[in-house]
């Protein structure tokens, strides 16, 4: 037996130290495991930072009620903790005739959704509302926003650690098992250890399939495959154009590629769209 804890999450970003506030808000003790240098350094940093507001989900699932419920959490929670944020709101923009059927039924997926705040636009209001913008019609969220990431992950760290949790880093997992009372995990790092949990959070990201095929015991119908796609982002030179956020009608493999800003104003194009076939998983997850 290696040494015990009630609660393991693996992964130190935005979902994993969310999840692990939560835990230790209720009493449970926590322990996070972070392979890299510092939290959020993977998928929570490279990102649009931006709150949604629901309008893209299959109506009663999950990720649209998450959504939808979340960001009105969201935004309270950045209002009492000074985290920085801005609801600036978003328009998807249609810029072709044909465009336009595909841009009523996002609309109606939103609203089926209970996202109740959209506005529809013809050409002349969106060109209004947006000069520097030529479409033939959009709608525009009001409820979209973006927020610090960063920020909002030290709120959530902070807390975490208040209640008595940890975050401990350069910790991987390299393998585990399951076992009569829950979870044994071999951590490497400068200290190597085995780690025995009653609960176990899988909050990997990208690399969670893997780390859910990494411990012995898990029935393999029931992870995931995993697909991989890189999406680049492009920063706009000088002063923004644009005082919203500008999404074309969403696509296939995602959103398209959008015109966000971060909080001081700054504009970038992305992502696109790459799919990746196969990753190389031989480097030294203990590096």
């Amino acid at each position: 037996m290696g040494e015990g804890v009630d609660c393991v999450v693996i992964g130190a970003g935005v979902v994993g130290l969310a999840v692990a506030r939560a835990l230790a808000l209720t009493g449970r003790e926590v322990l996070v495991l972070e392979k890299e240098r510092w939290i959020g350094s993977e998928t929570s940093s490279r990102n649009s930072e931006v709150i949604h507001a629901g309008i893209y989900y299959p109506k009663g699932s999950w990720k649209a009620r998450f959504c939808v419920e979340g960001k009105a959490r969201l935004y309270a929670y950045c209002s009492e903790r000074g985290i920085a944020h801005k609801r600036l709101g978003k328009l998807i923009v249609a810029v072709k005739d044909d465009e336009i059927p595909v841009l009523a039924a996002a609309r109606d997926r939103a609203l089926a959704n209970d996202v109740t705040d959209l506005v529809w636009l013809d050409a002349a209001q969106t060109s209004a509302l947006e000069p520097a913008l030529a479409g033939v019609g959009a709608f525009l969220s009001p409820s979209t926003g973006i927020v610090d990431s960063h920020a909002l992950m030290l709120a959530y760290q902070a807390e975490l650690e208040a209640a008595g949790g940890m975050v401990v880093l350069r910790a991987p997992v390299l393998s585990g098992r399951v076992t009569e009372r829950g979870f044994a995990l071999d951590v490497g790092g400068e200290e190597k250890m085995t780690l025995d949990c009653r609960c176990l959070v899988n909050s990997g990201g990208v690399h969670a399939p893997r780390l859910a095929r990494m411990i012995a015991g898990i029935p393999a119908a029931s992870i995931p495959r995993d697909y991989f796609c890189r999406g680049v982002y492009f920063t706009l030179s000088g002063r923004s154009p644009f005082r919203h956020l500008v999404y074309p009608v969403p696509e296939a493999a995602g959103l398209g590629v959008h015109l966000t800003l971060d909080l001081a104003g700054q504009a970038r194009f992305g992502p696109d769209v790459e799919w990746i076939a196969d990753i190389d998983f031989t480097v030294d997850p203990a590096r």
